[in-house]
């Protein structure tokens, strides 16, 4: 009886407690225990993780989840609900990333039952590649909407935009643009300047005009009082005009800068062209026409606040580069800080106009035949826009042509 009673005892021990196990797991309502990797995962998902039994909330740093093309382990918040494990992520994911969600055995039951393996999921994010860290992104899913962000134009700031298909199945949907009245119009449009580190990624697929050499003006916040994407009528040459923040004590205000490739090739030292140290020629292959003319073309511009260097990419390719350090010596350049917005009423309005160079409110360059957005002469944008994004930091050239290779068509 003794012997009997005892092995009745050790059958309802410790032994017998079940192993903490995983028994179903979303991000975004997207499961992640399929046989095949999960894709399609929103941006700003939760991960939510069911387990068989409660689980001990201060073993919880068993989990990690890593972004897969650069090995950065995301920072995330993790609750715990009983059995239920939600994993937040501090910041949105970027689109189009891999992550590597990891669940050391080490993790715990209330019980202080281990997991008998650890185990891993990865998944994929909506979209084609981008960059984390981005401050504002405009996929143009059927909508104008910033996926990340606040930046969300009123019924009232939609004109003449329809959606159609993007550049491939990965990429959705893009804006199109009909070159006559299609705008945008993006409030507090100040926000999206930072007075330091600063890079604008985006898709465009320019539509001649019927008007030929007519120029596109692809994008503009108050022009150069902010910043203002243009594409040349030649199709030969493209600018980001920007305003710039300095600390020239024998200036005030700011100032504005071109930052522009033409694509002949000429830096300081080849055609005196202040503060360029490197451009790329295309004119023995027949121009930069050849690339961006009625094409898909990934357009890259970025700031580098400690080097005071400006930097633009075309299709994952650095082609122009200049730096403010090489403008003399008491110059406004010399001291600049980065892209500030600069822009006063009823000159400009404080809105990020996409399609054309400054929103409808704006009265700067009414009467010029080019710069009116009443007039037909006006050179307003025609064609796709898709996957605009805006940093308040540095992108690399490694993440660029990553971008790129990503998005092409």
């Amino acid at each position: 009886m003794v012997a009997g009673g005892l092995a009745i005892f050790q059958g309802c021990g410790e032994d017998e407690k079940p192993a903490l196990a995983l028994t179903a797991i979303t991000a975004g309502g997207v499961d992640l225990n399929g046989a095949t990797s999960a894709t399609g995962v929103p941006v700003n998902a939760s991960i939510v993780a069911t387990f068989n039994v409660a689980v001990n909330e201060a073993t919880t740093s068993a989990i990690t989840l890593t972004r897969q093309y650069d090995g950065t382990v995301v920072p995330v918040t993790i609750t715990v609900n009983g059995a239920e494990v939600t994993i937040d992520p501090n910041d949105d994911f970027g689109t189009g990333t891999l992550f590597l969600l990891n669940i050391d055995k080490s993790l715990a039951s209330t019980d202080g039952q281990g997991m008998t393996n650890s185990t891993e999921r990865n998944f994929t994010t909506v979209g084609t590649f981008a960059v984390a860290g981005a401050f504002a992104q405009w996929t143009f899913e059927d909508s104008p909407n910033d996926i990340i962000g606040n930046f969300d134009p009123t019924p009232n700031q939609i004109v003449g935009i329809t959606y159609e298909a993007g550049r491939k199945a990965d990429a959705g949907k893009a804006a199109s643009f009909n070159g006559t009245t299609s705008i945008i119009e993006i409030s507090n449009g100040d926000q999206l300047m930072n007075n330091g580190d600063w890079a604008l990624s985006v898709w465009v697929k320019p539509v001649t005009h019927t008007d030929a050499g007519k120029g596109h003006f692809v994008l503009g916040l108050g022009a150069f009082y902010g910043f203002q994407f243009e594409i040349f009528g030649s199709y030969n040459g493209f600018k980001l005009a920007g305003s710039y923040g300095h600390t020239n004590p024998a200036g005030a205000g700011g100032f504005s800068e071109d930052l522009w490739a033409d694509g002949e090739g000429k830096t300081k030292d080849n055609g005196n062209w202040q503060g360029w140290t490197f451009s790329k020629d295309f004119t023995g292959s027949g121009g930069m026409k050849t690339i961006i003319q009625d094409k898909w073309a990934h357009y890259v511009f970025v700031y580098d606040a400690t080097a005071k260097t400006g930097t633009v990419y075309l299709n994952g390719e650095k082609i122009k580069e200049q730096d403010f350090d090489l403008w003399p010596d008491a110059s406004n350049p010399r001291f600049a800080t980065g892209l500030k917005y600069r822009g006063a009423e009823p000159d400009v309005k404080n809105e990020l106009a996409l399609g054309f160079i400054q929103s409808r409110a704006g009265t700067m360059w009414d009467a010029e035949p080019w710069g009116g957005y009443d007039l037909a002469t006006a050179n307003h944008f025609k064609g796709l826009m898709d996957d605009l994004i805006i940093y308040k930091k540095k992108l690399t050239a490694g993440e660029i042509l990553t971008m790129y290779n990503s998005g092409k068509p």
